[in-house]
């Protein structure tokens, strides 16, 4: 059964720092594009991040440009999600997703090319 567990979510103050882990279970990430969603209270949900399966290119949404990287640990079978600079905006749920197929060449930030997701993990950046 194919699975993605997200974990690492929590309060932080303004500038600070999270890393967000992606577990993947019954399936290999590498040969998967993975993505990190997040989806504020009242707002739709954004792409944040995306890596390709194999050669692991990577995308980013420009309010993140500079302060996320996405990795992926292809021994954990899990792919992360380093913020820094954190700001009280992006404050949201996150989760991740993963695609097969001719579409895991792509890495793009569009939720509805995702086939499988993750439950979420709250991020609360606040003084």
């Amino acid at each position: 059964q194919l699975q993605l567990v997200e974990s690492g979510g929590g309060l932080v103050q303004p500038g600070g720092s999270l890393r967000l882990s992606c577990a993947a279970s019954g399936f290999t990430v590498e040969y998967y594009a993975i993505a990190w969603f997040r989806q504020a209270p009242g707002k739709e949900r954004e792409g944040v991040s995306c890596i390709r399966s194999s050669g692991g290119t990577t995308n980013y949404a420009d309010p993140v440009k500079g302060r996320f990287t996405i990795s992926r640990d292809n021994a954990k079978n899990t792919v992360y999600l380093q913020m820094n600079s954190l700001k009280p905006e992006d404050t949201a749920v996150y989760s991740c997703a993963a695609v097969s197929g001719i579409l895991s060449r792509l890495c793009v930030l569009n939720p509805r090319v995702y086939e499988y997701w993750g439950q979420g993990t709250q991020v609360t950046v606040s003084s």
